[in-house]
């Protein structure tokens, strides 16, 4: 039986996303350009087909009576995105200002929900043809997307009622959805109101130091993408255009501070406590990053690329951060570097940030219980009658969880290896067909091979396009909450 409350739900979430092209048509209106139309057309048609879709299930909602159920989570948030990539394709496909299909509309839509921030963009249309407006939009769904739809529309819309828990348990990225109230509304408002604070700030500081090359308007679409760990910029180089080397630091700091988990964040604000070192996922996350841009700058130092001077070390740690934190930034080509700092971007592809961020990949905390469970089987195997516990920090780790990881772990890297066979059954040479698989999955955008730093997405054909959009919304919502609609066992009960 068709639960109408779904149906009800999906509806109130098209009207208030149609509603949130507003600020990109006033962009539009402020700069006197034709994409007013584009998106006042395109904020007419979600929002009326929100509407009519709200008043058909209201009343048989309302008979039902029935409160959602977890199931009922994993189908709202995984039409919700499709749906939602959906509609904010129109701004794209409807400019008189570019010429783009609708694929290509639909893949730079679900590249920026997702934070992914690949895009099609470079190959026949440049970023700066956009409009301002359109550039707004795209840095926009990265906003939205960053902390999630679903979340933000649990923030904001007390129509959702007690769903909201099945909904944020959907959602949520990570192997742990920590709560940092009882209240699951609560807890969503914290995050937007930690999330928003930061980009707020982040606009700030870039547009007070980012120099003479930087307008606000460029300094409040890098701050969407940088908390949202997407990676649009408004310009086709992206932050290699500034040149600005206070810029790039400024940046590293908030593409580090995005992909930490943000229950530490709302711990230091709320309660002054510097609890980040005392975490055991963050420490591992914080020395990684350390370790690879040390290695990577001694490697590029070694071959000549640099002069042993700060400017290396500089790079290497941007680009070292954009990867692991799934951001896609770009000052510099590494395609161009040797060989070991190609492999290390490469396996950076997989790791991600922390849980409970706005990044994406494997997650760190899952490749630290994945490392732990490795250990305690070769004790196991040494020791076979010992008694041995798997411990994140001070807390044993359930065994549901790590066997929940080490699922998550293999279908990851099937369906990676999945999509990369697929890549290549179109011709597409090895390398770019294993980073583009493994960049969609993960949200991170560039790769090596024809998806580099300095390319873009464009090539492909339209089938691939889909799948890569496809592979991001896996990415975005840890690939369960997406794959779970396919089982039989899901629509049998």
């Amino acid at each position: 039986m068709i639960n109408f409350k779904v149906i009800n739900i999906l509806s109130i979430i098209s009207i208030f996303f149609g509603l949130s092209m507003t600020p990109s048509l006033l962009w539009c209106l402020y700069y006197s350009e034709q994409d007013y139309f584009s998106f006042l057309q395109s904020i007419i048609f979600t929002v009326v087909i929100g509407v009519i879709f709200y008043l058909l299930s209201y009343p048989k909602s309302k008979k039902q009576n029935n409160d959602l159920r977890s199931k009922d989570g994993f189908v709202i948030v995984t039409v919700g995105w499709i749906i939602m990539a959906f509609f904010s394709s129109f701004p794209y496909y409807l400019s008189p200002s570019i010429d783009m299909s609708f694929v290509d509309s639909f893949f730079e839509s679900m590249s920026g929900l997702t934070t992914t921030g690949a895009s099609i963009l470079g190959h026949t249309t440049q970023i700066e043809d956009l409009s301002k407006g359109l550039l707004f939009w795209r840095s926009f769904t990265h906003f939205i997307g960053g902390m999630g739809i679903i979340v933000f529309s649990i923030a904001i819309l007390p129509l959702l009622g007690i769903g909201g828990v099945q909904l944020f348990k959907a959602e949520v990225a990570g192997p742990t959805a920590d709560k940092m109230t009882p209240r699951v509304k609560q807890t969503a408002k914290l995050l937007w109101g930690i999330y928003v604070g930061f980009v707020l700030m982040l606009t700030l500081l870039i547009y007070l130091l980012g120099g003479e090359g930087i307008t606000f308007f460029d300094s409040l679409c890098h701050s969407f993408a940088t908390m949202a760990t997407g990676g649009f910029s408004t310009h086709s180089q992206s932050i290699a255009f500034f040149n600005n080397p206070l810029l790039e630091w400024l940046l590293i700091v908030f593409m580090l501070v995005a992909a930490t988990n943000f229950t530490l964040h709302f711990s230091f604000l709320s309660k002054g406590k510097f609890t980040y070192f005392k975490n055991e996922e963050f420490r591992v996350y914080f020395f990684t990053f350390l370790f690879i841009s040390i290695l990577i700058c001694l490697n590029v130092n070694y071959y000549g690329l640099y002069n042993w001077s700060l400017e290396s070390l500089r790079h290497s740690m941007f680009s070292t951060i954009s990867i692991l934190s799934t951001t896609g930034f770009g000052t510099e080509n590494f395609e161009l570097w040797p060989n070991l700092s190609q492999s290390t971007i490469f396996i950076l592809l997989f790791i991600g940030g922390s849980a409970g961020s706005t990044t994406g990949g494997l997650k760190i905390l899952r490749t630290v219980l994945i490392f732990k469970y490795l250990l305690y089987e070769m004790k196991k195997m040494i020791h076979p009658n010992g008694i041995y516990n798997i411990k994140i920090g001070n807390r044993i780790v359930e065994e549901d969880v790590v066997k929940n990881t080490l699922g998550f772990y293999l279908f990851y890297i099937f369906i990676f290896v999945l999509g990369a066979f697929i890549f290549s059954s179109f011709n597409i040479d090895l390398m770019t067909s294993l980073s583009a698989s493994a960049s969609a999955i993960g949200n991170i955008g560039p790769g090596l091979g024809d998806i580099g730093p300095t390319e873009n997405w464009g090539f492909l054909p339209s089938e691939l396009k889909i799948l890569s959009s496809f592979l991001m919304l896996l990415g975005r919502l840890e690939i369960f909450t997406v794959m779970v609609l396919f089982s039989r066992i899901f629509w049998k009960y």
